[in-house]
């Protein structure tokens, strides 16, 4: 039975209406939650979140050692200090966001275990009509609002991407995906194979190697790593000044967003040069000896897929230490004992993780319909990454790949209330993405070029992503450092928008 037809056999007796639905209570739900409270007073909203708390990955991510890949000066919210280390601990994350939504009176607002099935919208009622189901009962729900703001991220939550590899069955201890890590899962005194080498391979390596007899960080290719101490040294100073915290908050975010705009810009400038001094600072942690050319000198340039921080090299030392090693090679087929390598090493293992990525979901699962027709985000062209053609009353939250995803929460929750508050000024109820006159005869192109941004699971979700035109316009561009200060500038009268 499909979604359309399950929802009309168990349609609700009552329909709730709010001003605005929120899809997802992770850190973009909970930051578009404090925006409305606090730039659209009166308004009235709702968050549905799947989970029994808020927190998005981080709570559903339970993998030992989970943290942060970029600061939390700039991961954290641009309102609220963020006062410890800057690489931080789910732990830490959920913490901070708790405290956002119990001093802002969030909780009242969001609906947890509901899980969104269908989204449709009417022109005739300027509606959209959003279905749920309540995971703790199975009870139908359903809702309608004016505006649809979609900040359940771009992954799904429900299961990790793990490649089919040849005789998988055949291997006689457990396979796991980080994404699924289970509650008791022993490790003590196994020999571990971490298949992948992206963020959360280089975080759990380090997490788990001391309690495992050997760890294993099996690679197809190389990535790039930055290394540095957990700490912001300005941000320390300025406290040992005793700085009100949010002044060292916005004075840390400004400068760590300086350095990394600055880097980002020599990543194409002079990416041999950003190429050399990475490296160093690998081989700062492993020696001379350690073969860096094979294991951590990747072929493409710096920053053409995510660099993850090492804090303090944690990786790299426990490399150095001999409790974990790594693996450059590929995977010829499973065995009994573990993995057979095409260069014919046998890698032993009890424990295989594999740690290679996650679906792409540009819907969020969730059953989309204009007018009774079904929508195709792919059939679409974005507005800025955030708005689609021919999609009404709808902005979507898809974050920065190297800047901090909080950054793009920010500014587009700005957007949405400038947004709102322009349509309830002009009298109008409905607002559409078009292309102009003079954008159809754009080329369109897939969501990123993959020249400037290439990982795994874009290239392998591309096709599920909008289309992108040449116009600053028509694409998310990645880069704060302009968005910044386009965001408030952009012209809501533009005929981009089509009002009704």
């Amino acid at each position: 039975m499909n979604v359309q037809s399950r929802i009309e056999k168990s349609a609700p007796a009552h329909t709730e209406h709010f001003d605005v639905v929120i899809a997802g209570a992770g850190i973009s739900g909970v930051g578009a939650a404090y925006h409305l409270t606090t730039q659209m007073r009166g308004t009235s909203f709702v968050v549905l979140e799947t989970q029994e708390t808020f927190g998005g990955t981080w709570t559903t991510h339970k993998y030992p050692g989970i943290r942060s890949d970029s600061d939390l000066h700039t991961f954290g919210y641009r309102f609220k200090p963020w006062t410890s280390a800057p690489i931080a601990t789910a732990a830490e994350i959920l913490s901070y966001m708790g405290e956002v939504i119990e001093e802002n009176g969030l909780a009242r607002h969001i609906r947890y275990r509901h899980t969104i099935d269908a989204a449709s919208w009417s022109s005739t009622d300027k509606l959209w009509t959003i279905d749920a189901t309540r995971t703790d009962t199975g009870e139908h729900v359903r809702f309608t609002t004016n505006f649809f703001w979609m900040c359940q991220g771009y992954y799904k939550h429900s299961e990790g991407y793990t490649p089919e590899w040849p005789e998988m069955a055949s291997f006689k201890g457990q396979i796991v995906h980080p994404q699924k890590w289970p509650d008791h899962l022993d490790i003590k005194g196994k020999r571990i194979v971490v298949i992948g080498s992206g963020a959360t391979a280089a975080t759990l390596v380090p997490a788990i190697a001391n309690d495992a007899e050997h760890v294993t960080m099996l690679q197809r290719s190389p990535t790039w790593f930055r290394t540095g101490r957990n700490v912001i040294e300005i941000a320390e100073q300025l406290r040992k000044l005793q700085i009100d915290e949010t002044w060292i908050h916005e004075i840390t975010r400004k400068q760590i967003l300086f350095e990394q705009d600055a880097f980002t810009k020599r990543t194409f400038r002079d990416p041999e040069g950003v190429k050399k001094d990475l490296l160093t600072a690998v081989r700062a942690y492993l020696g001379q000896d350690f073969d860096i050319a094979t294991h951590f000198t990747p072929s493409y340039r710096p920053w053409r897929q995510r660099i993850a921080f090492i804090p303090d090299g944690d990786l790299f030392q426990s490399i150095k230490s001999g409790k974990s090693s790594v693996v450059t090679d590929e995977i010829e087929r499973f065995i009994e004992s573990g993995i057979l390598l095409k260069s014919g090493k046998i890698l032993e293992a009890d424990i295989i993780v594999t740690a290679t990525g996650f679906h792409l979901s540009a819907q969020g699962d969730i059953d989309f319909s204009i007018d009774g027709k079904p929508l195709t985000f792919a059939d679409t062209v974005t507005y800025r990454g955030m708005m689609f053609t021919g999609v009404p009353n709808l902005v979507w939250v898809f974050g920065y790949f190297r800047a901090s995803w909080t950054l793009r929460v920010d500014l587009v929750a700005d957007f949405v209330c400038r947004l709102l508050k322009h349509m309830k000024e002009t009298g109008v109820s409905q607002v559409t993405p078009a292309l102009r006159p003079e954008d159809h005869n754009m080329p369109l192109l897939p969501w990123i070029d993959q020249e400037n941004f290439n990982p795994g699971y874009m290239m392998r979700g591309m096709h599920l992503l909008p289309k992108r035109g040449d116009k600053p316009e028509w694409q998310h561009n990645q880069d704060y450092w302009a968005e910044k200060d386009e965001f408030p500038k952009i012209d809501l009268r533009d005929r981009a928008f089509v009002y009704g």
